[in-house]
């Protein structure tokens, strides 16, 4: 793993654990923005471990009032874990404290791991509109998810993204453009 990724990894997860250690109301709308600030560096580095913990917090995120007293303790002790072993460069066991997090978070809610491939989907399906929004390709932003291109392009179909024009051009100007498209020239000859 670069250099610059595992720094990144460890900001992010730094982060998390500041936020969840606090148990404020704020928290899920902080671990949001995290999540979308993290998209920022899976767009400049196109790194798969940076899409993981992309997801993951935003999974995080989705199901953070449904936990319970012992998974909230678990999810932030395995978050403290995971960190530690990357601090380590143990990336197996930084990679297995990873996958315990999902664990955590699919059996956090009966609900939750009914649809936690839904969400999961969701996650990946956002997160990649957010890299098309940075200027990223669908193929691109799609690949970096585990998406296909089919599936991102259903959702951005749906999405808008541009900003809303700001037109400048005075509005009767702007008609009296248009007619002349529509108003017959005279010809002169009569």
């Amino acid at each position: 793993m670069k250099a610059v990724i595992t720094e990144d990894l460890l900001d992010v997860l730094s982060r998390v654990i500041a936020i969840l250690e606090t148990k404020d109301n704020q928290d899920p709308e902080e671990l949001k923005k995290l999540s979308d600030h993290a998209i920022e560096d899976i767009a400049a580095h196109k790194d798969l471990d940076l899409v993981s913990i992309s997801v993951l917090i935003y999974s995080i995120y989705k199901i953070l009032l449904q936990l319970s007293p012992e998974d909230y303790a678990d999810l932030l002790t395995e978050l403290k874990n995971a960190e530690k072993q990357l601090e380590q460069n143990n990336l197996g066991r930084y990679n297995f404290s990873i996958k315990k997090l999902y664990e955590i978070v699919k059996k956090s809610d009966s609900q939750i791991k009914v649809h936690l491939q839904d969400v999961m989907q969701a996650a990946r399906i956002k997160k990649s509109a957010t890299l098309l929004h940075k200027g990223l390709s669908i193929g691109q932003a799609a690949g970096l998810m585990g998406l296909s291109n089919w599936d991102l392009q259903q959702y951005v179909g749906k999405t808008v993204y541009t900003e809303p024009s700001k037109e400048t051009y005075p509005e009767s100007k702007r008609l009296a453009l248009a007619l002349t498209f529509f108003v017959p020239k005279s010809s002169g000859k009569n």
